[in-house]
């Protein structure tokens, strides 16, 4: 009875795999050449083309700023010509006339204030140091420099080993695993490329996607987020001999894991899983670590309140942990039951560990390189909650029109549609935060690398929203579109905001700061090449898609793909070298001479200090 019943279970299975193939290879069952008409009407697409258009309005933004600053540096250099012109004028002048225009000048700069324009003889209170770091050279505004952080004075040398250490194994893994996602991006271009195993594609494109996301960004939120819940909870890091063992087994499982890719060994068909148990368990022991470590932190704090940052810490690392146990469990690795447990691992790895943690440190750097307070606690608490409801039952868009249950792919929808909340809270509440620096993008890269990844908070995770809807999964899903969008959030969004946070805190904590040059360099060749990139797979993606809807053959769909795969590579190459840059402003900020600081002089770190280089 069991055998019949098993067998009778195996062919439903079958008949609906075969129905599943039906619908996506041969349309015209159900959805016919037709469904492709006015299908640019269809919500989900005019939504996203709108986003596009948003991230373009940020661009032109960005550009007016650094323009104007640019054009008022050429109105100063102007003016200083004509000063020049003036001083060579007065060679022709003789003596009595020079000496009227000096006596003049002398009364001028004898002009002394009463000291009674404040309406008290009282001294002024100056806790920001509005009036202690008034800057003397001429060119610049009244307050163009503040006082002096004191951020690296009250960091502890342990602790800033820990965030350097940690950072600099991230940028070392990005480096590595964006050379070869650059190399398997030129696999498009030249499929004849090579002949060895171990460079396949099917080898090396889980190397890059694990590189990547266990190895740098992992690691430079982890170490980022020790600053964090040291600095606001006024307290010492519970344990830093964890803290360290946590690196090291967290580059272990990286360097083991990539080995065993390489020579073939790996957990199947898992997407972003393809680690082997083994090793994910030593990068689950370092996320127990450092979560006890965080827990502990936090609860000595020396201040009554928890920050708002550390509910998304201690948040994305006990999901994390969560999730790494179910998605490894055996129990669930056979039939659909992987397949629902796929969904879940897929986005709870990008939703509950990269986002949340990273929203974490935007409520923490953020604020605190403006100089200002978040704009709303409550806000943020919102956006916390509803991530955490929404987030962990959205896996299943994935697999529309699946032999998953009809109802449980509805739910999957239907929540992809509430992320709204979260995603319009924390966008909202990070734009009212910005709101009345915007000067400040015309000073410095750092401002400009937050608000791009706020704007690709905002526009990625609704863009992935809309995907969820059936029509537009329809035609994206499986094709080249929804590798554009993975990178729109993990690059769009977790790396331009780990960027931001690094150029923000690392001069504070070493007194050594880039050159503006090199960071702008950085900024536009990541920003250029990503939207390069993304742009030229939503295209061919979109058309790919109409293909198979028309039932066009496979072959076709590849064939014209090939020019949005060079536009992908080209792309691609962009944002590799900005990686390059990014790992020299680096070095430069970690081993520069320290640079001597006198009373009065301007500070060498923060937001502002990034105009003087």
């Amino acid at each position: 009875m069991k055998k019949n019943f098993e067998y009778i279970y195996d062919k439903i299975v079958r008949n609906k795999l075969t129905l599943l193939s039906g619908l996506l290879l041969c349309p015209a069952l159900s959805f016919g050449q037709g469904s492709t008409k006015n299908w640019m009407l269809n919500p989900g697409v005019l939504g996203t083309l709108a986003l596009i258009v948003l991230v373009l309005l940020v661009l032109v933004l960005i550009v007016y700023y650094r323009v104007s600053e640019f054009i008022s540096g050429s109105r100063h250099k102007e003016e200083a010509a004509r000063k020049l012109e003036f001083s060579e004028s007065l060679v022709g002048l003789n003596q009595a006339e020079i000496d009227a225009i000096l006596e003049r000048r002398r009364a001028a700069l004898g002009y002394r204030l009463s000291g009674q324009e404040l309406g008290s003889e009282v001294a002024a209170e100056d806790k920001r140091g509005v009036i202690a770091g008034v800057t003397h050279e001429p060119r610049n505004p009244l307050v163009d420099e503040k006082k002096r952080t004191r951020l690296d004075l009250e960091t502890p040398d342990a602790l800033k080993q820990i965030v350097i250490w940690y950072l600099g194994a991230a940028v070392f893994w990005l480096v590595f695993g964006t050379a070869v996602g650059q190399y398997v991006g030129m696999k498009f271009v030249w499929p004849e490329m090579d002949s060895v195993r171990w460079l396949s594609f099917g080898r090396l494109r889980p190397v890059h996607t694990n590189t990547v996301f266990w190895g740098w960004a992992s690691l430079a939120m982890i170490g980022l987020g020790y600053l964090v819940v040291a600095r606001t909870s006024n307290t010492l890091i519970h344990s830093y001999k964890w803290a360290w063992i946590g690196w090291m087994l967290i580059n272990l499982s990286v360097l083991s894991g990539n080995v065993s890719l390489m020579a073939g060994l790996n957990n199947g068909g898992g997407e972003y899983r393809e680690y082997t148990w083994p090793v994910m368990l030593l990068f689950a022991s370092a996320l127990i670590l450092t979560f006890r470590n965080f827990y502990k932190t936090v609860a000595q704090r020396k201040v009554s309140e928890i920050y708002v940052s550390n509910w998304y810490l201690l948040g994305g690392l006990l999901w994390t942990i969560t999730l790494v146990t179910i998605g490894y469990l055996p129990v669930f690795q056979d039939g659909l039951g992987e397949t629902v447990i796929q969904g879940y691992y897929m986005h709870q790895g990008v939703g509950m560990w990269f986002m949340t943690f990273t929203l974490g440190l935007i409520y923490y750097y953020l604020p605190s390189s403006l100089n200002k307070p978040i704009y709303s606690y409550s806000l943020g608490v919102l956006a916390f909650w509803t991530q955490m409801l929404f987030y962990t039952l959205i896996g299943t868009h994935h697999f529309v029109f699946s032999p998953l249950p009809w109802w449980l792919q509805t739910v999957a929808i239907v929540f992809s549609v509430g992320m709204f909340i979260p995603v319009v809270a924390g966008t909202t509440n990070f734009l009212m935060t910005m709101r009345g620096s915007w000067s400040d993008i015309s000073k410095s890269y750092v401002l400009p690398f937050f608000l791009v990844g706020v704007i690709f908070y905002f526009t990625g995770s609704s863009q992935g929203s809309l995907q969820a809807f059936r029509f537009t999964n329809f035609v994206w899903h499986f094709t080249d579109f929804n590798v554009a969008h993975s990178h729109m959030t993990m690059y769009g969004i977790i790396t331009f905001i780990l960027w931001a946070c690094v150029y923000a805190v690392l001069p504070k904590l070493t007194g050594r700061e880039p050159r503006q040059f090199f960071v702008g360099v950085h900024f536009w060749m990541a920003f250029i090449g990503l939207f390069a990139y993304m742009i030229s797979l939503m295209a061919g993606g979109t058309l790919r898609g109409l293909s198979w809807m028309n039932g066009g053959p496979f072959i076709e769909s590849v064939i014209l793909m090939q020019p949005y795969w060079v536009w992908r590579a080209i792309g691609g190459s962009l944002m590799f070298l900005s990686h390059l840059v990014f790992a020299y402003n680096f070095m430069v900020m970690v081993r520069r001479p320290e640079i001597s600081y006198q009373p009065g002089a301007p500070a060498p770190g923060g937001l502002e200090a990034g105009s003087k280089a």
